[in-house]
């Protein structure tokens, strides 16, 4: 088994509700849930719309591979109503699914690259990694979440919903 660390997102829809379904939805076909951080709500990150995200860093423990996980992470958020699209460009959605860290893992594939590329750049995955994990290290930049909040200069606004 392997923790992995993932990061949820939604700003369509009833996002508490995908939130909700989404970490059930884990459990049964990702891994079984070992902790969450609170959710956030977030500005959007990368492209402009009125609608904030939820945002909750997950740890699971699995038993997938990477490329697994990500198959069946995908078909969660397609259960979840997500559309993508190939314009490689951000937008609205029910409800994104990220890996940041599986394990002490670092792979750069076509299909998956972790650790996830740009986690170190988004306040939104720092600040509730750090709430989970706070002495957890990147793998690749061998610092700990703690210290890689405190670092990002991201100042979009991100804020805790729930205790």
């Amino acid at each position: 088994m392997e923790i992995s660390y993932l990061m949820l997102g939604s700003n369509a829809g009833d996002r508490e509700e995908y939130m909700r379904r989404c970490v059930d939805l884990l459990h049964r076909y990702a891994g079984t849930v070992k902790g969450m951080s609170a959710v956030y709500e977030s500005e959007p990150w990368g492209f402009d719309d009125p609608a904030w995200f939820l945002n909750q860093a997950v740890a699971i423990a699995t038993s997938l591979t990477p490329k697994a996980l990500l198959e069946n992470i995908q078909k969660i958020e397609q259960t979840l109503e997500r559309t993508r699209t190939r314009t490689g460009v951000y937008q609205s959605r029910t409800m994104d699914i990220d890996i940041l860290l599986y394990g002490n893992c670092v792979m750069d594939t076509p299909f998956l690259v972790i650790p996830h590329p740009r986690m170190t750049e988004r306040m939104f995955v720092l600040q509730p990694m750090a709430e989970l994990a706070p002495d957890m290290e990147h793998p690749a930049l061998h610092r700990t979440m703690a210290y890689l909040r405190e670092q990002c200069t991201d100042r979009k606004i991100v804020r805790r919903v729930n205790p």
